[in-house]
Formats: C-alpha cells, structure tokens, sequence
C-alpha cells in the first residue's frame, strides 16, 4: 500500500515560476516538443502560470535556481522531481537526455532518490511492459504514486501536457504497404498507470478545491 507524502502549501509565484521552468527544461530535454503542444503550453504559460518566463529566450532551470527555490524543503524538492518524472515520462519514451537532466535536478538539490535507478530501465524504450520490467520499476512506480497537487498552475499545466488518453495503435502505410506498427501508449510505457493518476489527481484539484471548469483538458 502506496503512503501518501504530506504536501506542500500552494507555491508561491517565484517558486511557480522555478517549477514550470524546470519542467519545461524537461520537456524540451530530447528536442521532441512537438509544435502544437508547445503553441498550446506558451499560451497557457504566457495568460495563466508564469508569463515571467520568456519562452522565445527559453534556458534551461539552473542549478542555482534550484537550490534557492526547493533546496532547503525535502518534501517540497522530492515533489518537484516527481512531476518532472511525470512530464519525462509524458511521450512514453525516457531518453538519456531527460536522465541526465533529472540527475543534474537531484544533485543541484542535494538529493539521492534511489527509486529513479530503476528508470533506467526504460531508456530510450528498450523494454518490454511484462511482469519482470514491472517488478524492476515498483520502487519507483511506488514513490510517484506519492505525489498529491497542491498548486493550480502546476496543475494546469499538467494537464496540458499529458495525453487525456492511451492514443490508439495504429499502422503506417507507405503506397499501400504497411512498413511499421505503432502499439498504444499503454503498452509502450510501463508507467502509464502513474501518468494517468497523475493527471487525474490534477484535475480533481483543479475541480474540486479550486472550482475550475476542467472540459477544456479533458
């Protein structure tokens, strides 16, 4: 049985501020942030979460950032990393590129999280969904579950960046002969159960605590 982690209050709008952009440095970690998603985050950072943050001069979360914003509160720093798992996870594939980038956010932190070792084995999508990569991910699949949100603009832009749902399999076909098979995202990422709660847990804070209407996410 998962333990729930006490979380933070809301952020304040300079921690915010440091938590998107960490996120974002995330998300743009392996250079597949696709253009529409992109569009549709800029407007939602630009009007809603943090138009403090110049995304046509977008640099990556500094270490320094880090330190100063979540270093000095564990919980706090371990529920960041937790999201920036989450948003790693996103597209189905953890690169090395998004590895390194979440060891550089727990050294900056000061934090050894042994749980994420076993992420590793999901690198770059060389596994398999079958019982054994599972038993290797429980570590970690039991500390994401972990996470509670406590902050609406971390919360809506959680919700814009993961999937509303498993995406359909589907074949490509090139003059009328199929060359690949793409199978859902259910099965291509062995912690889509933890993504999913996760958005999840953000919409119903979003419409329970907060009263938002949450139709335009889902």
């Amino acid at each position: 049985m998962t333990t729930p982690v006490a979380s933070p209050l809301e952020l304040t709008p300079e921690q915010t501020a440091i938590w998107i952009k960490g996120l974002l440095s995330i998300a743009c970690a392996d250079g597949h942030f696709d253009p529409e998603e992109k569009q549709l985050i800029t407007s939602l950072i630009r009007e809603e979460i943090a138009p403090e943050i110049d995304l046509e001069q977008f640099a990556p979360v500094t270490d320094a950032e880090l330190q100063a914003t979540f270093g000095s509160d564990r919980p706090l720093a371990e529920n960041f990393l937790r999201t920036a798992v989450m948003v790693a996870l996103a597209n189905g594939i953890y690169s090395q590129s998004e590895d390194a980038e979440l060891q550089r956010f727990c050294r900056a932190l000061g934090l050894e999280i042994d749980a994420l070792d076993s992420l590793k084995h999901t690198l770059d999508g060389q596994h398999e969904s079958n019982e054994q990569t599972l038993r290797l991910l429980d570590p970690v699949r039991r500390w994401l579950d972990g996470l509670e949100i406590k902050d609406a603009k971390v919360a809506r832009f959680l919700c814009r960046l993961i999937p509303p749902q498993c995406p359909f399999e589907r074949d490509i076909v090139l003059f009328g002969r199929k060359i690949v098979h793409i199978p859902p995202l259910c099965k291509l990422n062995p912690l889509y159960d933890q993504l999913m709660g996760l958005r999840f847990r953000s919409l119903t804070y979003l419409a329970e605590e907060c009263g938002e209407d949450i139709t335009p996410y889902c």
